[in-house]
């Protein structure tokens, strides 16, 4: 039988600044930087303003994750996101957000992620589709227990996956560099012609927006605030040395693919790292780079396996969602009936297929709960007093706009998955007003619109002014 909420063991804080950092960079750099920078290619033909485009995308995604870092500091309690809706706007939109990520968002990424892995697994073993299914829902299943075992066990994996990642990459920029004259001799004509190509705003937007998608994730880290060591100071340092890491290795990564390789090859290549290896060191790198691919998936799915259950166990703390959901096992100090719930939705989703579906008609709704955050950050801000208050606030300024545009330009290429999206989201309004009245009295009173949200204070527990 669960114990009560109060009779519970605490979530264990064994997560620390390395951690933290690795969960960050082993979310954000997932399969799609080694399969697809053909998207911004082909939308931004030219070499010297494709380098633009990824900084840029990194420079908003440094704003963003300055956003999340002050929110977190401010608010340094499981749940981040969620935590952080609740406290600035109300408990309603909070559910919002936890419901598109248990049904949606957060579930469809793990089996999107989980099935790129599988279908470069069937590199070294024929696989059918059935099998890449079961390879998945096997992946995603073992993860699920490391993180079942422990948050200190899936952290130290985390670092360890996330480390081969970096020095994987670093190892490919350098020998692309130092092997890839002969090549970038034959392509230098061509990339030369494009080199200043004309490019149009709608465009370079497009491209901007194509992106930011590929530095997805950054947030997920403050999901496990609970479970880290001074969260108020770890969570901010983990986001913004995380982002530039992922910055800097999304830059020199789209150098060397520009190096040795056309600016239409980039375009159409489907899986550009494979052809840039193969360009310079013949056919038989190829393993190797699915091997690649494959410990990059399983960072990324370790990391949000590891992040998600924080929220649906923030929301059952709140009465916002089935109570067993905030169970912690006594032994493992882990939120373990969360983590199997996560598991349980995703392995569906991957045998139904239709995660795809779920994904993209709601993955632009992540965007508005983006805006929202940092509108949220300047909300804040009006009532209090902070160091370098009018930087910090033009940073969400811009990253609330950048997000809106994101939102609405996504939403515009595909207005039938969009009013899907809409429409699954007002589901989740509606089973919110009817969780909310079969609550008891004093679980339904703080969980209204307004609640204590509007009034919420800088800081419940730690002043932002804090260095």
């Amino acid at each position: 039988m669960r114990l009560p909420l109060e009779q519970q063991p605490a979530l264990r804080r064994s997560l620390g600044l390395p951690h933290a950092t690795a969960i960050v960079v082993g979310i954000i750099v997932g399969s799609s930087i080694f399969a697809q920078p053909s998207e911004i290619t082909r939308l931004v033909p030219s070499t010297r303003w494709g380098m633009v485009v990824w900084a840029l995308a990194g420079l908003l995604t440094f704003c963003g994750a300055l956003v999340c870092a002050e929110l977190a500091h401010a608010f340094p309690e499981t749940g981040g996101v969620y935590i952080f809706l609740k406290r600035i706007f109300s408990p309603a939109l909070a559910f919002l957000w936890g419901w598109a990520m248990f049904w949606s968002m957060h579930s469809g990424i793990i089996a999107a992620i989980a099935v790129i892995m599988a279908r470069h697994a069937g590199y070294f073993v024929p696989l059918s589709e059935t099998r890449i299914r079961v390879v998945a829902m096997a992946a995603v299943l073992g993860l699920s227990f490391v993180n079942y075992l422990g948050v200190k066990a899936g952290g130290t994996l985390q670092v360890t996956l996330t480390a081969a990642k970096v020095a994987a990459i670093a190892t490919m920029v350098v020998l692309l560099f130092a092997f890839g004259a002969p090549a970038h001799s034959a392509v230098g004509t061509q990339a030369d012609a494009v080199l200043d190509a004309n490019v149009s705003l709608a465009n370079a937007g497009l491209a901007i927006a194509a992106g930011l998608f590929a530095f997805g994730g950054w947030h997920m880290v403050t999901y496990s605030a609970g479970e880290t060591r001074v969260p108020e100071r770890t969570l901010p340092r983990a986001l913004l040395i995380g982002t530039l890491i992922v910055t800097a290795c999304y830059m020199l990564l789209n150098a060397a693919y520009q190096y040795v390789l056309t600016p239409s090859e980039v375009s159409q290549s489907t899986r550009v790292a494979v052809d840039a290896m193969q360009r310079v060191l013949g056919g038989r790198i190829a393993g190797a780079i699915a091997i690649l691919v494959i410990v990059s998936a399983l960072g990324s799915l370790n990391g949000i396996i590891l992040a998600g259950p924080r929220v649906y166990f923030a929301m059952a703390e709140d009465g916002l969602a089935f109570g067993w959901m905030a169970a912690i096992h006594p032994r493992r100090q882990t939120p373990h009936l969360a983590i199997a719930a996560q598991a349980a939705i995703t392995c569906v989703l991957i045998a139904t297929n239709s995660y795809r579906q779920l994904f993209t008609r709601v993955v632009y709704t992540e965007w508005i709960f983006f805006a929202l955050l940092a509108i949220g950050l300047i909300r804040l801000r009006q009532r209090c007093k902070m160091k370098n208050a009018r930087i910090k606030v033009a940073m969400a300024a811009i990253f609330s706009i950048t997000a809106t545009a994101v939102a609405v330009n996504q939403a515009a290429g595909d207005l039938r998955s969009a009013a899907w999206g809409c429409g699954l989201i007002l589901l989740g309004l509606l089973v919110y007003l009817v969780w909310i009245r079969r609550r008891p009295p004093a679980v339904r009173n703080a969980a209204t619109f307004s609640g204590q949200a509007a009034r919420a204070t800088c800081a419940p527990s730690h002043s932002p002014e804090e260095p």
